[in-house]
This record gives C-alpha cells, sequence and structure tokens, in this order.
C-alpha cells in the first residue's frame, strides 16, 4: 500500500471515529496494511472501547514495539491492564509513563496529531490507585503529595480528593482518555489528497476581422489609428475636508506640529484660527501654516471644461512682493492634535481610564494599568513591582462566569480585562514551581540558573524536545550529557542539543 492510500484510509477511519461509529473506524484501520505506531495506538483505543481487552493489549504492545518514547501508549496500556485486574503491570506502564515525561508538567501530542495533554498528576493520580489496590498505602500517598505539586490546572482537583480517599484508605476513580480522541494524519498531507487542475478550463477566441483565418490563442486586432481617439477629459480634485487653498509662499516648520509647503501646493485646510495660523492638510499630512500664506482657490470641473487655452495659461504667475511674517503662538495654546481629532472627528475622545489592579503575593499589592493592555506589559510591571524575574512569575485569576482560576498567558489576556468590575481587577502572583528529578523534588525559583542563547533554530521532533528559535535566550536546568542539555523557555521544559546554544558570560554554562 502507497504512502497516498494509507493517508487517505487513515483520514477515513478518524472521520467514522469522529462519528462515533466505532466499528467501521475499527475496520479501516485493521485494513491498512503497513501500520505505525499511531494507527496501531488507534486501534488499541478502539479495542477498549469496545472492552475487547485482549486485542487492545496486543494492539498497544505492537504500538510500544514501534515506538518506545510514546508515553501515551503506556497510559493507555495501563488503564488496560487495571481494567484486566492486573494491578502490578498497570502499575508499572503509569511509571514508564511518568519517566517519559522527563520531569515535564505535561505532554502535548497536539503536534503530532492527537488532541490529547498527558499530564505527570494525572499519571501519579493513577499510580496511587494502583499502588492502593496492591495495598501500598503510605507508597500512594507519597505519589499523590508529588501529583500536587505538579498540578497546572484547575481542573485536577480529583488529586485533593483522591489524597483524602488514600487516608481514609478508600479506592476513587481512575483517570481515563475520553473515548474517540485518536491520532490524525497531518492536515497537509489530507490536503494533498484533493484532485487539482492546474490546466483549467479551454476558451475558445474568435477575432473580430471577418476575413482572419487565423486559429490560435492570439487572432488578429484592428490597427491603433482605426480607433478614434477621445479627448481626455481634465482631472477633478477634490478634497474629503477642509477648503482648498494655494501656497503663495515657503513655509519652513520650527515645531512638529507645524507643516512645510511650496509656493503652488494645493492645501485644505481644516480649521483656521484667531491667531492668523491654520490647521491644514497636504499629502496626507496635517499641520499648522500662516494662513497669511495662503490664499482660498475653486477647483471645478465647469471652469476647466470648454477651454481652448494652452496649459502655461493655466499656471498662476509667481506672487509679487515679500512673504508675511509668521504668527506669534499665543501662550497656553491648545495641543495641535486635540485640535486636529476636534476638526476631523467632531467629538472630543474620551479620557483613558486606568484599572486598579490587586495583585495577591505574599502580600498584597495594588498597581493602575490601563485595560487593554498585552500580557508581557503587566508582567513586566508586576515584576518590577515585586522585585521578581518575570520568567519565574505565573499570574492568574478567577473567571467571573465559572469561579476557576485560569493561568494568565498572551491569548487569555483579553479575556482577563473582560473581568473588570468597577474599575478593579484581582490577580494571582506564584513564583514557586517545582521539577521532579530522580525522585527529589527542588525548588526552581531558588536555583542558580545559567542562561544561553540559541545560535539556530530547532524544531521539536520529539515529545520531550524544546522548540526554539535563533536569538531566543534559555534557562538551563540541568546537564543530560555530553550532547544534549535540559532548559525552559516560555514555560515550557525540555531537551535539545548543546551544540545549538551558546553560553552567555564568560564562565562554561553548567
Amino acid at each position: 500500500m502507497s504512502f497516498v492510500d494509507t493517508i487517505r484510509q487513515w483520514d477515513r477511519g478518524v472521520a467514522h471515529a469522529d462519528k462515533r461509529d466505532w466499528a467501521a473506524a475499527l475496520e479501516v484501520f485493521l485494513d491498512i496494511q503497513e501500520k505505525n505506531s499511531k494507527i496501531l495506538f488507534n486501534i488499541g483505543c478502539l479495542y477498549l472501547i469496545n472492552q475487547e481487552l485482549d486485542a487492545a493489549e496486543k494492539a498497544f504492545d505492537n504500538s510500544i514495539s514501534k515506538d518506545e518514547h510514546l508515553a501515551v501508549a503506556f497510559f493507555q496500556r495501563g488503564t488496560m491492564f487495571y481494567k484486566k485486574q492486573k494491578f502490578e503491570e498497570s502499575l508499572n506502564d503509569f511509571q514508564k509513563a511518568f519517566k517519559l515525561l522527563r520531569g515535564n508538567q505535561l505532554i502535548d501530542y497536539k503536534l503530532l496529531g492527537l488532541r490529547f495533554k498527558l499530564y505527570a498528576c494525572e499519571i501519579l493520580h493513577n499510580v496511587a490507585l494502583t499502588q492502593a489496590q496492591l495495598d501500598q498505602w503510605k507508597k500512594a500517598q507519597e505519589s499523590l503529595l508529588t501529583a500536587l505539586s505538579l498540578k497546572t490546572e484547575s481542573k485536577h482537583e480529583h488529586v485533593d480528593q483522591a489524597l483524602q480517599s488514600i487516608l481514609k484508605h478508600k479506592l476513587f476513580a481512575l483517570v481515563e482518555m475520553q473515548p474517540g480522541i485518536l491520532f490524525r494524519p497531518r492536515k497537509h498531507y489530507v490536503d494533498e489528497l484533493e484532485n487539482k487542475d492546474y490546466m483549467g478550463k479551454a476558451k475558445v477566441i474568435a477575432s473580430i476581422i471577418p476575413q482572419d483565418e487565423f486559429s490560435g490563442f492570439a487572432p488578429l486586432q484592428p490597427r491603433a489609428e482605426d480607433i478614434p481617439v477621445q479627448p481626455k477629459m481634465p482631472e477633478v480634485i477634490r478634497a474629503l475636508e477642509g477648503e482648498p487653498h494655494s501656497v503663495l509662499y515657503e513655509f519652513i516648520p520650527e515645531t512638529e506640529n507645524e507643516l512645510a509647503v511650496l509656493p503652488g501646493n494645493i492645501v485644505f485646510v481644516l480649521q483656521k484660527d484667531a491667531d492668523n495660523w491654520a490647521s491644514v492638510i497636504f499629502n496626507g499630512k496635517r499641520g499648522l501654516v500662516p494662513y497669511t500664506f495662503l490664499e482660498p482657490v475653486e477647483i471645478t470641473l465647469s471652469s476647466k471644461q470648454g477651454q481652448g487655452g494652452s496649459v502655461n495659461d493655466a499656471i498662476p504667475a509667481p506672487p509679487v512682493g515679500q512673504p508675511p511674517v509668521r504668527p506669534q503662538r499665543r501662550e497656553g495654546s491648545t495641543d495641535f492634535s486635540k485640535d486636529m481629532n476636534t476638526a476631523m472627528k467632531g467629538t472630543k475622545d474620551e479620557e483613558i481610564q486606568s484599572c486598579v489592579v490587586k495583585v495577591h503575593f505574599r502580600y498584597t499589592l495594588a498597581i493602575c494599568i490601563i485595560p487593554g493592555t498585552a500580557y508581557s506589559i503587566v508582567l513586566q510591571k508586576i515584576g518590577k513591582k515585586l522585585n521578581l524575574p518575570i520568567q519565574h512569575v505565573t499570574l492568574s485569576y478567577t473567571e467571573k462566569d465559572s469561579g476557576q482560576r485560569v493561568t494568565i498567558n498572551e491569548m487569555e489576556m483579553e479575556n482577563v480585562w473582560k473581568n473588570v468590575q468597577n474599575g478593579r481587577l484581582v490577580l494571582w502572583c506564584d513564583v514557586s514551581w517545582t521539577q521532579q528529578s530522580q525522585g527529589t523534588e527542588q525548588s526552581v525559583a531558588t536555583r542558580d540558573f545559567k542562561r544561553v542563547v540559541a545560535l539556530h533554530s530547532y524544531a521539536a521532533l520529539q515529545p520531550e524536545d524544546l522548540a526554539f528559535h535563533r536569538g531566543d535566550v534559555i534557562t538551563l536546568l540541568s546537564k543530560v550529557n555530553d550532547e544534549w542539555f535540559e532548559g525552559k523557555y516560555e514555560d515550557k521544559v525540555g531537551i535539545f542539543p548543546a551544540s545549538f546554544v551558546e553560553h552567555i558570560g564568560n564562565n562554561d554554562p553548567l
């Protein structure tokens, strides 16, 4: 089976799964001859939905054999073993899935075609459940305490409830993937499956010459002198705003509010002040010009039609005499930009009101910020106010409708400003996030990190990789080996080649 046929059947199987036709989707996936680890994972998930546990176990085994780094496959096989009440095998698979996270709080499989995020706290939730089934209550309690430190979202409240159940030596529900979440083929591969007509439709072109026997793409056309020449009508100069005036003398501006003009220029007066200064527009630019340097003109179509004079007759003679002096600006005069806005819009802009943002940290502080400010600017102001590095600061807010705590980022900032009430907004600040490495926890906020700068862009080839662009500054967390580093960039933690970066400063980065 060719690669194109595989993509076509893969897309057809996912379409059946979207309609919850599990049987048809499974039949299509099983018919694919060359199955990769993602397709085998889909087959295992469909068997798991149908409660065919033995067939699901075989499919997940084949998927893992083709990609032993696919953590979500270990997670699903652990779920399957739990349903078969093979708790030791289930515990091993959940622990393997957690190990493949490499200390990260989650793996987002969206780039690989799976709309699913595998969270470390959810894996440890299932680890604790299998340990409780094996009567290892103390280890289950330790696993849940670690899961609490790795919580990233408010939807993980089930971890707190599970800890309460463990303390009472009671079991709790297993965290499972929702049915129908499958690996999908890349979108640009699916788009290429459609046939494209690059030639288009043929067009029949006929000649307007009666005796033309030419057949082809370019028939004969009449000569240019056979076509009567229409006299060109004079163009009409129109102004959308203001009255047209002709400039009599050259004016050189001395301030940024004034506009440079030359004799013969046509400007449009928007407003004339009592101090002989005029607000004008010229070539799309607005500024102030002395009104004594201008002369009103009339530009109409009727004045140009029916005149047989030469072009030189329409050019006015140069002005005679000395130009008038520059008028003096009055003390305390209004700003030019406000005058222009009043003349152009006819209304006065409303004064921008600041919002009082209350930030809860170890102590509470208040800061005034204009609503609609970008997240990066808000983060810089709060970090400067708290004297904290912004790369270690995490902001969150309570959503007005759901009442849940939501972490703030650039995309979420627009919703944050919708929660402003009576000119006030409440945020929470957190700077202590932890990372688990070889069974021990260490506070990242208190470690002395080195920083490196990216010499080349690096695209994430595996879920545990860290993607970045050339020139990005990355915080180093650890040294994996001589060729790989582990680092953090934009709240993402992962590994990357050491040869792609260069340390900042004179010391060795690690």
